[in-house]
């Protein structure tokens, strides 16, 4: 009896000692709700990321890896309340999140509340690392204006006229501010902007009104659009814009929502990531061991998750602490690996710097989307990206 007691004590004591050395990392994220396909593949990316970066550990220098999900629905009250939690409550060391623009943006001063780090991904809008930005925050996820001047520089050229569409939200609007900067230095010009309710069904009315902006103009006339979801170029298309001489255009998106490309081939555009891009050994494995377990290439936001959990890791080892000063010390400036090459956080606004892909759409009957061909690589230096913040 006293040989049993005595070690289910130490069983206890053990326990007790290694849950002190857990890292905690909270993942808060849109696991249901609109954007339900992009929080998947982001937590998908995350967890192999680290697997990856500690070598199949789940450890950083002893302390092991402790994933806690939150769901906010993709809605800002419900994003900020998870990440009050995960820092009074769960005690985490790093948040990670959002998948929704405008969930991202209520979080922002939780963080600085706290005094914690919040990394942010898959978010874009441009006033994450803006206006509403503070010393806490990080991201990894392009924002608005790489996702902006990369397009503008595939599609921008003189003699070419524009008009958008966007969802009437930060997302879009942001997007839309940063391309409208982005192409006025590429001898293009813009022609009509138009917003649409994220929940839009019916494009009649807003398309109408950019084809009637475009039909008359000289040169090549495109609409690019600018949506988070289910894209609304097949409803576009459908509409027959080639009776005006008008042509789409858009960025990268997921694969599903990329079986709307197919019907557009030769189309241009900038992408985040696809999985045939990129040629480095942290892709391979991503895409090797991506396809090993859920029969699938890596999506978008797989890549994304998974940059996420490589900048932790470096961080993490870098600091030798999670201690808030010491990582933002160690973070600023940092270089880390990813599935799309080398990202830095950089210094001024913590927005991860890092390479876009100008592609043209390729149609294979055996392929059930668009294939986004590479054209060139838009490296760091080849992208003039605006620091926004003001402090």
């Amino acid at each position: 009896m006293r040989r049993i007691l005595i070690a289910a004590a130490a069983t206890v004591l053990f326990a007790g000692g290694a849950a002190a050395q857990d890292l905690k990392i909270a993942l808060i994220y849109g696991k249901t709700g609109p954007l339900e396909a992009y929080a998947k593949q982001t937590e998908a990316g995350l967890r192999l990321g680290f697997e990856y970066a500690t070598k199949g550990t789940m450890t950083i220098d002893g302390r092991k890896i402790v994933i806690i999900t939150k769901d906010d629905q993709g809605k800002p009250d419900l994003a900020k309340t998870a990440l009050a939690e995960a820092y009074e409550d769960d005690k985490v060391d790093i948040a990670i999140g959002t998948t929704a623009s405008p969930a991202a943006l209520a979080m922002l001063p939780v963080a600085e509340e706290h005094k914690k780090i919040l990394l942010v991904e898959p978010a874009v809008a441009d006033q994450i690392t803006g206006d509403k930005w503070n010393r806490y925050i990080f991201r990894t996820s392009r924002n608005s204006s790489q996702d902006a001047i990369s397009n503008a520089v595939a599609i921008g050229h003189p003699g070419v006229t524009v008009a958008t569409l966007a969802q009437d939200n930060a997302f879009g609007r942001d997007g839309v501010a940063a391309f409208k900067a982005a192409l006025a230095k590429s001898g293009a010009t813009l022609a009509a902007e138009e917003y649409a309710p994220a929940a839009t069904t019916d494009f009649t009315a807003p398309a109408q009104r950019l084809f009637d902006a475009l039909k008359d103009k000289p040169g090549k006339k495109i609409i690019w659009v600018i949506w988070a979801g289910p894209t609304p170029l097949t409803k576009l298309q459908d509409m027959n814009p080639g009776r005006y001489g008008v042509e789409l255009s858009s960025g990268g998106n997921i694969l599903p929502a990329m079986a709307a490309y197919k019907t557009l081939p030769g189309m241009e555009g900038a992408t985040y990531y696809y999985h045939d891009i990129p040629k480095n050994p942290v892709n391979d494995w991503l895409v090797a061991e991506h396809k090993k377990r859920f029969n699938a290439p890596p999506d978008f936001f797989t890549a994304g998750g998974f940059a996420a959990a490589m900048a932790v890791v470096t961080a993490v080892q870098k600091a030798k602490s999670t201690d808030t000063e010491k990582l933002i010390a160690a973070m600023e400036g940092m270089e880390f690996d990813t599935p799309k090459g080398k990202m830095v956080f950089r210094k001024e606004d913590h927005q991860a710097l890092q390479s876009m892909y100008h592609f043209k759409i390729k149609a294979d009957p055996a392929v059930a989307w668009g294939i986004p061909e590479l054209v060139r690589e838009l490296k760091i230096e080849d992208m003039q990206v605006p620091i926004q913040n003001k402090r």
